[in-house]
């Protein structure tokens, strides 16, 4: 009738007799009388919950919340009293539910955790505030009531998903969609229009390089106007200059200086026509000369 009990490593393990606890430990070894023992098994490693379950939003919007909350018995006396963890040593299977019960009260403390934060939430910050939902959820599961009595720790919660239902899915996606179209648009109008400004720019400034050529092109035709006019100035004041002497002189003198530049270029002259009243006039202008006249002639 006495039978042998090997324990787990990651089990702590509760020998009762009679209803009274004899022996407990991690993963200790035992005889026990089945007739009047019985055995209780507690994991003590971390467990994962996943869960599922569904909430309503500030704007009464349903959405679905799927995650994973892992935990922890950090008291296995405690949570061995409140609920029934024995099992049938042969099969190491449990005699009741109790160990997925809590598992239970502990997803149903996180909805509840959940709930409080979500009522209090817009959709649309529900969906895109997954983490810091998840992270004020577990600062506030170390102290949900009934966990502590019972020696459970809570270690980690994630939320995997947080969704709308599929026609809010839905419209929101369009939604979304229409928006980034319109800004799609826009950038595409801003393009365009500062292309155009930087082509107006261009063009201004092609056409005021335009304008400050021709600015410098007319200065310069100005100028040589004015250079010109300068020119034929000096030209008609040196000639004026040059020719004023002779103005003085009687047309006798003037005659004579002709004839002697005439007699000086008389090589290069091919033809020379003569009329009879220049012949005449000459001989009269000649013969009418004053001495005076003529000896300024000769002088000259």
């Amino acid at each position: 009738m006495i039978h042998y009990f090997k324990g787990e490593p990651n089990v702590h393990v509760i020998k009762y007799r009679n209803g009274s606890i004899a022996r407990h430990g991690r993963g200790i070894n035992f005889w026990y009388n089945p007739l009047v023992s019985s055995i209780a098994a507690v994991p003590t490693a971390s467990i994962d919950a996943p869960f599922i379950f569904s909430e309503t939003t500030a704007n009464f919007q349903d959405i679905s919340v799927q995650g994973t909350v892992t935990y922890r018995i950090d008291d296995p006396i405690a949570i061995a009293e409140a609920l029934d963890f024995t099992i049938s040593p042969g099969s190491r299977h449990y005699k009741t539910e109790d160990p997925e019960v809590l598992t239970q009260r502990i997803v149903n403390a996180v909805q509840a955790q959940t709930r409080q934060h979500v009522t209090k939430m817009s959709l649309e910050t529900a969906l895109t505030e997954v983490g810091a939902l998840a992270h004020v959820v577990l600062q506030n599961m170390a102290a949900a009531a009934g966990l502590e009595d019972l020696g459970v720790i809570v270690e980690s919660l994630h939320f995997t998903s947080v969704r709308a239902t599929p026609e809010t899915q839905k419209a929101l996606e369009t939604e979304y969609r229409e928006r980034l179209l319109g800004e799609a648009d826009q950038a595409i109008y801003a393009r365009r229009a500062a292309a155009v400004a930087e082509e107006r720019k261009i063009q201004e400034s092609e056409l005021a390089t335009e304008v400050g050529l021709e600015t410098q092109r007319q200065e310069l035709v100005d100028k040589q106007a004015r250079n010109k006019l300068a020119l034929a100035e000096a030209d008609a004041k040196a000639e004026e200059l040059k020719l004023n002497p002779y103005g003085e002189l009687p047309p006798q003198v003037l005659i004579g200086l002709a004839l002697k530049d005439w007699a000086a270029n008389a090589g290069s002259i091919d033809n020379l026509s003569i009329t009879p009243d220049l012949l005449s006039g000459l001989v009269g202008w000649m013969t009418s000369a004053k001495p005076a006249a003529i000896e300024t002639g000769n002088a000259e």
